[in-house]
């Protein structure tokens, strides 16, 4: 019998993913450790190896599928002797009618046949309360559903480009660019018309018909959140209603900084594996890492349980991509040299604007740094990512009149904006969390013992 080649979970909290690309094709002999697929998470397009031996029977899931659950078949796997035209068992055998009629005639048995509906029933569990009417039944992804209803499309008039004529992202993607598929309000009713369906409506949905009634039809875009927006949305949403958040703030003169680093890259080999080129933000990762090693008690995460406190300084620092971010982690950076950090880092964020990173390498840690200085930002606040406790955000360092003793002189200043979790870190906490934080980054000769 075929072997089924299950959606894996790529990650601990992975419950569905979109199937990028297939780097195998039917018929192809395929051995454990080949790759044979690239699956999206929500933040990551991350290879799939194969794990036995044998010949690719049936692509299930056709490329570009969004929302497929772990652990449902993705392909089959034919050992020696099996055909293809065997892989198709496998997918009748859920469905329940063939098993009611087998007790007549014989010839029954191929009843299941001609008919690939039972494929799609796992993920059109409710197109019957979809409000297109007519009893038939429409099959879609769920996010396709949503991105229809978004744009006030009829997915009963669009055409199908997924496995079995299913429904997915791109088919509605393809209608709201196309201008077709609309449904069509009654006169005098606009975005009210879906209104006589109650059963359908959600608060969401009723909060997005009052958005878009506010605007002519044909003058906005649809643009449909990816996986990365939506979980962005979802943990930082989170963060504000359930985190109380205050803030410290401080200015940190950086002109020894600037001056240590300029001599430190000049001497810094050029190429080779020990070649390495400060940053601002590396000095600032290792002086976090440190001072959380000062000051233990804000080195910690909120559970219900308990609070957590790390034995390490595992720092995240916020990547800007396209269409979102990452926070990448450098793990024990109290333990790291200035040049291990930075290296560390660049291949981090490197991978990560290519969304090529593992999730353990962006989930966990224990704080984070948001730095906005590149853009000429004085001065913000970041939001908590949880399970973190704390978050610095560094503005642009520029230079600013500062009065030392008696007399007024030009120095170089950043400001610092310490957010902390009121829940385990309290006020004095975060204060000398940042003060040690200020002690280290004026004087890097600290971080160098």
């Amino acid at each position: 019998m075929p072997t089924e080649i299950l959606m894996p979970a790529l990650s601990p909290t992975m419950e569905e993913g979109k199937l990028a690309k297939w780097l195998v094709k039917e018929g192809q002999t395929i051995k454990p450790g080949d790759i044979i697929a690239e699956i999206e998470t929500d933040k990551a397009t991350m290879e799939v190896e194969a794990v036995d031996e044998g010949k690719v029977g049936r692509l299930l899931v056709s490329e570009g599928t969004e929302g497929v659950k772990v652990n449902t078949p993705i392909a089959t796997l034919l050992g020696d002797g099996e055909s293809a035209g065997a892989a198709a068992a496998p997918k009748n055998t859920p469905a329940a009618a063939p098993k009611a009629e087998a007790p007549k005639a014989a010839p029954v048995a191929k009843a299941p046949t001609p008919a690939p509906a039972p494929q799609a029933a796992p993920t059109a569990s409710q197109p019957k309360s979809n409000g297109h009417g007519g009893g038939e039944r429409v099959f879609a992804s769920p996010l396709a559903r949503r991105l229809a209803k978004g744009g006030g499309l009829d997915l009963a008039a669009l055409s199908g480009s997924g496995p079995h004529g299913r429904i997915v992202k791109r088919d509605v993607e393809s209608a709201l660019k196309d201008g077709t598929g609309r449904a069509q309000p009654k006169p005098g009713t606009a975005v009210a018309a879906k209104a006589p369906s109650p059963g359908v409506l959600t608060p969401q949905t009723m909060a997005d018909d009052k958005i878009l009634a506010l605007y002519e039809p044909g003058s906005y875009e649809v643009v449909p959140h990816d996986g990365m927006r939506r979980v962005i949305a979802q943990r930082l949403t989170q963060s504000k209603q359930t985190i109380p958040h205050f803030r410290v703030s401080v200015d940190c003169r950086i002109d020894e900084l600037l001056r240590a680093r300029e001599r430190m890259n000049a001497v810094a080999p050029k190429d080779g594996p020990r070649a390495y080129k400060l940053s601002v933000n590396d000095f600032a990762i290792k002086a976090l890492a440190m001072a959380l090693m000062q000051v233990p008690h804000a080195n910690v995460s909120w559970t219900e349980g308990g609070t957590l406190r790390h034995r390490y300084a595992d720092v995240g620092v916020a990547v800007a991509v396209e269409g979102g971010l990452f926070t990448p982690i450098i793990r024990h950076a109290e333990l790291k040299s200035l040049s291990e950090i930075s290296n560390e880092m660049r291949d981090l964020a490197d991978r990560a604007r290519k969304r090529r990173l593992a999730p353990n390498e962006y989930q966990g840690g224990t704080t984070s740094i948001s730095n906005l200085g590149m853009y000429g930002i004085k001065s913000f606040d970041a939001v908590i990512n949880p399970p973190h406790a704390t978050i610095l955000a560094i503005g642009v360092g520029e230079k600013r009149p500062v009065v030392n003793g008696d007399k007024v002189e030009v120095a170089t200043l950043t400001t610092c904006t310490l957010s902390c979790d009121h829940r385990v870190v309290d006020g004095a906490v975060g204060a000398e969390l940042l003060t040690a934080f200020k002690t280290l980054i004026e004087d890097p000769v600290r971080m160098l013992v």
